[in-house]
């Protein structure tokens, strides 16, 4: 009979397993971009440049939920500023001579108004790709509605047109794509390395607490030098796995990497940081840590590769900042699509996330307040704090 029991678990597995691989893809399913930040540079001085950024803003005001939040800028320079430190998905750029040329339509020799639409690949490599068809539909839109109104004024008043003024006024306001800090073949890279590393992580924190788990110590000392030597293992497991996985990236995924040593060095802290957290929980909670370390990495895969403007608000405000993973991926893309910096903003939190982690391993010794010093009367303490009686141990 109490094998039949295993018929009604498997339901019940069928059941929580169900809602929480569906519960996991909530972030996916209602992901819509909303107020992503895009530049709005106009260095033209004429009415014609100022009136086409009335039409932009005008379109955006247009919907209820705007997907896009215009970030006006002074100059190109500023722009460009904004673009590399990640505060911009990409950004309209209208030029001096905007008015100028577009004054020329009225001339036997037109030319067509420019102007550059600035993507920032390296940001986030699927929202590079929302954004390029957004702002190019966009100019498209506005530029047949110039096009519809200049037609309609030279047959208005009956003005003949040759054949390149016919052409310059089918497209009168051209744009030019302009893709900054370029992902190329790297564009998968920072999401690629993710479940590779949180898994090695995992498994590794995992056997370092079994090292611990039944040992027994005859002091606070030995115990406190014990948990920092499992600290020690953990970053030099960090090292070498960090390496691993950037050597097999090479080979196995075809990665070409600007400087090898950075991406390797980085996912070492990024190895060694989440081993030390995992264990350093682990050693407090026990058997409870494994499931919420998995489901962590369930829930956090399909938040990565979304946009924190495009996420449910719930998530974006109590999910995404707490995800100690998103600190590796930010780090990644800073490494391979800008600066370039080993020492950038995520690594210095990946650094706090380890130093408090090995504090909070080595505090893992006073859990037990009933832990007693004079262990050759009272007995020893285990790895988890639990007192162990001398006789027990006598054969």
């Amino acid at each position: 009979m109490k094998e039949n029991k295993f018929f009604g678990i498997a339901f019940v597995a069928v059941l929580l397993l169900s809602f929480i691989f569906v519960a996991t893809q909530i972030p996916g399913a209602h992901s819509t971009p909303k107020d992503l930040p895009i530049g709005l540079v106009l260095e033209d001085e004429g009415n014609m440049g100022q009136t086409f950024v009335e039409m932009i803003q005008k379109n955006s005001q247009a919907t209820k939920e705007a997907p896009f939040k215009w970030v006006v800028l002074k100059n190109e320079q500023e722009m460009k500023e904004k673009l590399a430190n990640q505060e911009l998905y990409g950004a309209i750029y209208i030029p001096k001579d905007f008015s100028e040329k577009y004054a020329s339509f009225q001339t036997p020799t037109p030319t067509s108004a420019m102007l550059k639409i600035y993507i920032n690949q390296g940001k986030n490599a699927n929202v590079a790709n929302i954004v390029t068809q957004a702002l190019s539909t966009m100019v498209e839109k506005m530029n047949d509605n110039v096009s519809v109104q200049l037609f309609a004024v030279t047959e208005k008043n009956n003005i003949p047109l040759s054949a390149k003024q016919a052409r310059t006024y089918s497209t009168p306001i051209q744009s030019e794509i302009v893709n900054v800090h370029e992902t190329g073949k790297l564009s998968n890279a920072p999401l690629s390395f993710f479940q590779p590393i949180w898994m090695s992580s995992l498994i590794s924190a995992i056997l370092l607490w079994f090292t611990g788990r039944n040992r027994k110590f005859n002091s606070v000392l030995e115990q406190l030098k014990f948990r920092g030597f499992q600290a020690l293992i953990a970053m030099i497991i960090g090292l070498f796995g960090g390496y691993l996985l950037t050597w097999y990236s090479t080979w196995m995924l075809d990665y070409e990497f600007a400087d090898f040593n950075y991406v390797a060095l980085f996912l070492s802290l990024t190895c060694a940081t989440f081993i030390l957290l995992i264990l350093a929980i682990t050693t407090w909670i026990k058997y409870a840590a494994l499931p919420i370390f998995v489901l962590l990495m369930f829930f956090g895969l399909p938040l990565l590769q979304i946009a924190p403007e495009m996420l449910p608000s719930f998530y974006a405000n109590w999910i995404y900042p707490w995800l100690p993973f998103r600190f590796m991926f930010e780090g990644l893309k800073e490494i391979l699509f800008f600066s370039g910096e080993l020492w950038n903003t995520a690594a210095i939190s990946l650094c706090w996330i380890a130093v408090v982690s090995i504090v909070v391993l080595l505090l893992s010794v006073i859990k037990r307040s009933s832990y007693k010093e004079d262990t050759s009367s009272k007995g020893r303490t285990s790895g988890d704090g639990e007192e162990v009686s001398v006789q027990s141990l006598e054969i």
